[in-house]
Formats: structure tokens, sequence, C-alpha cells
């Protein structure tokens, strides 16, 4: 545990971060290299929970503007189930122990969210996928994250990205974004910096919870990031 700075992590990854350069389904060898790295931060001792999203299989109200919102998300949150089955297979043909729990009850796949019960998994050393966003429409798994990262009392959010970091606009777009080494919440609100969507970014402020944003295109930043090392934007 020396070597690591944070004893409990929530990682916040997209959809889109396991489709790879297929940009949707799943990619099985970019599966397998970040939970390679998952495997490689839990065996450092470090407690892991995950939220994962669901737009490698879905988008939303943008894969067609006409279909009723509360419907587009929970079309959503099975995308997102099914992410976590993927990371939990993944990862247990990593030899790892791990447990889903989902926000809405699947018995037959995965436990029910239970805030106890997944303390006790991430003591007894198993990694936790948290599964359906927080149960609610309207609420992203950014949302999610930070609620689930609240309940368990994680020390820190990573958030692993498309881009390395937080810029001041869009890199891809704007050659002149400023790239931040360290940011306040309240900073990213008043900005409107597109880190997470407002929500999540009041509740992270809210209840001080840290959070380290780096690109997940590099899955050792993981490692990186649980180390304490120099990577990304941290936002306080």
């Amino acid at each position: 545990m020396s070597e690591v700075k944070y004893k409990r992590v929530l990682l916040k990854l997209s959809g889109e971060a396991l489709a790879g350069k297929q940009g949707t389904g799943i990619d099985i060898t970019t599966l397998g290299d970040i939970c390679d790295k998952i495997k490689e931060v839990s065996e450092l001792g470090v407690q892991v929970a995950i939220v994962v999203g669901g737009g490698n299989f879905w988008r939303g109200r943008r894969n067609g503007e006409q279909m009723e919102k509360t419907t587009a998300d929970y079309m959503g949150m099975l995308a997102t189930t099914m992410n976590s089955l993927a990371l939990q297979d993944a990862l247990e043909a990593r030899g790892m122990f791990t447990r889903v729990q989902t926000a809405i009850e699947m018995r037959e796949m995965a436990e029910p969210f239970i805030k106890r019960k997944a303390a006790k998994h991430l003591e007894r050393g198993r990694i936790v996928i948290f599964a359906c966003g927080t149960g609610n429409p309207y609420f992203t798994t950014d949302t999610a994250a930070a609620l689930r990262a609240a309940e368990i009392e994680a020390d820190v959010i990573l958030l692993g990205k498309n881009i390395d970091g937080v810029y001041s606009a869009d890199p891809k777009i704007d050659e002149t974004a400023i790239k931040y080494d360290e940011i306040s919440y309240a900073d990213v609100l008043s900005k409107d910096l597109k880190v997470m969507d407002s929500t999540a970014t009041a509740l992270c402020k809210d209840n001080n919870i840290p959070l380290q944003v780096f690109g997940i295109s590099n899955p050792d930043n993981i490692v990186k990031a649980v180390k304490g090392e120099k990577i990304g934007t941290i936002v306080r």
C-alpha cells in the first residue's frame, strides 16, 4: 500500500472506452488491456469500484429523436449492464473476484445495489461493478459515478476519458485550448467545462470528492493515477 496514494477508488469508464478503435460494441483486446491494469491496481491493495457507461451500444435519443426520453434512458441502463458483465467476465478470467450490482433489480444476473454489501465486497478485495446508472431516467452515468463514490466513501473518482485532461475548450476544435493541471469544481461549473455533467460536478463538489481526469487510451494511466503520479487534471 505504500506505493499507492488512495485506498478506495471509483473508476468511471465510458462505454466508448471499451469499443476501442472500432467505435461501437466491445473490442476484446481493448477490454483486456483495461482489465489488466484494473487487476494490477487491485493487487496493489487498492479497493476498486467501477461505473461504466453504455454509449458503445446506445446513445439515447441521438439514435432516434422521436423516442421518449425515459424509454431511451432505460435502454441505456441495459447497455451499461452488458458492459458491466463484460468487465466482470474479463476480470474473472484474470483471476479476480468481482460482483456486479445493479440499480434496477436483475437477480438472475447480478446483485441489487446495497451500500453495506458493496462496502463489504470491497473490504474483502472484490472488484465491484455498478450497473444501470442511478436506476432513474434523466440522470447520466457521470451522476451515478459521483453518487456511488459518495455512498461507498471513495477517496477519489478516476475518470478515464478520450482526451488526456481538462481543457479550457475542446482541443480537437480549438488549437489554443489550455490544459489545466488542477482546477476547482467551482471553476468547472462557472466556465461550463465539459468534464462531467453539471449534476455530477455539483455532487462531487458538495461531497468534497476529488476527481482525477486522464486519457484512457493508455490504460497504464489507471495505475499511474492510483500511485499519485502527475497525469491529466485533478479537480478538487
